[in-house]
């Protein structure tokens, strides 16, 4: 195996419960939504997007001089009805707080994550179309 390598490990806590642990010792708890209020999987790999392209997106705005006082990020997935129910679209909605901010800077921001920056991105993009969009929330700096 070739590059860097990333090991996590599950524990089954029983029913269809995991707890998941990474090499820090970071858990997350997993269980379909019929056993508990816990997080599912696939709602995981959503937030896993969404904060891989938050990432990205902050950093390349930084770099471009934009002063971002907030940045979130709205992830929606459609699943399918049969098994293995996978995602058939997913859509991210940026919503952007801050003094003058250039909406070709955030175009192209978001742009260079989907094309260029975003790991878990370019997993799905093969197997799942993303859809981006983003909004200026105007206000005070700092309120999104």
């Amino acid at each position: 195996m070739a590059g860097k390598e990333t090991t996590i490990t599950a524990h089954w806590k029983g029913g269809m419960g995991f707890e998941t642990v990474n090499a820090q010792g970071i858990t997350v708890r997993m269980d379909p939504p019929s056993e508990s209020a816990y997080l599912t999987p696939m709602e995981l790999v959503l937030m896993a997007l969404a904060g891989c392209t938050g990432m990205d997106v902050a950093d390349i705005l930084r770099k471009k001089r934009q002063s971002v006082a907030a940045l979130e990020i709205q992830a929606r997935g459609v699943r399918a009805d049969d098994h293995p129910k996978v995602y058939t679209e997913i859509e991210l909605v940026f919503l952007l707080t801050g003094d003058g901010l250039a909406p070709e800077a955030i175009a192209r921001a978001i742009d260079l994550s989907a094309e260029k920056y975003c790991s878990v991105g370019a997993m799905l993009e093969p197997a799942v179309p993303i859809r981006t969009s983003f909004r200026i929330i105007p206000g005070k700096e700092g309120s999104a």
